[in-house]
């Protein structure tokens, strides 16, 4: 499946020229056209203002504003982009960075180097994925996979088996409307 992103407005935030360049080449090679480019978080923030991005792409590493910093400055629920789909680049790999970047609410990670169907890939599943968002006290981003995957085990009748009862994984609320909620924590 061959997705359309000429509609699309991508940010990438990198530091490195170079890395700038091959993403945005990779991007232009999938049909997006408008691609906005910052060097750092600090002016990534500023154009997300401009740019109005649709999905944002930021490395993890830059100088003066970092992708992390960047991302929980964006997942506040005052910001007008805290919902974009952010996927988040790095040549860091290690069990710690994936663990953070969740906790941070980024969507995908791309590990470098970086390969087209990589990236691609992490564009079509923001893009043809779309996950909910869950607000707790100490998480805003989009819900975990296991759990929305979960979900959808329980709402067909099935329960994984590895699970005793639901606060195994989270706590259901119901609120007064009836309607249930999930706290993950």
């Amino acid at each position: 499946m061959s997705l359309d992103l000429a509609s699309l407005t991508f940010l990438l935030v990198e530091d490195s020229a170079y890395m700038r360049t091959i993403l945005r080449t990779m991007l232009q090679g999938f049909g997006a056209r408008r691609i906005v480019e910052a060097e750092d978080g600090a002016s990534g923030l500023e154009a997300m203002d401009r740019a109005n991005p649709d999905i944002l792409i930021l490395d993890w590493v830059m100088p003066i504003l970092d992708g992390a910093d960047m991302v929980r400055m964006i997942r506040t629920s005052n910001n007008p982009f805290a919902y974009i789909p952010i996927i988040m680049v790095t040549g860091h790999t290690e069990r710690s960075r994936i663990i953070e970047a969740r906790r941070l609410g980024v969507h995908e990670l791309l590990s470098k180097p970086i390969s087209a169907k990589a990236l691609y890939q992490r564009v079509s599943n923001v893009i043809l994925n779309p996950r909910d968002f869950v607000k707790t006290p100490s998480y805003f981003g989009p819900a975990p996979r296991e759990i929305r995957n979960r979900q959808k085990i329980w709402q067909g009748g099935i329960r994984p088996p590895e699970l005793k009862n639901a606060s195994d994984m989270a706590k259901a609320k119901t609120a007064g409307d009836g309607t249930e909620t999930l706290a993950i924590g």
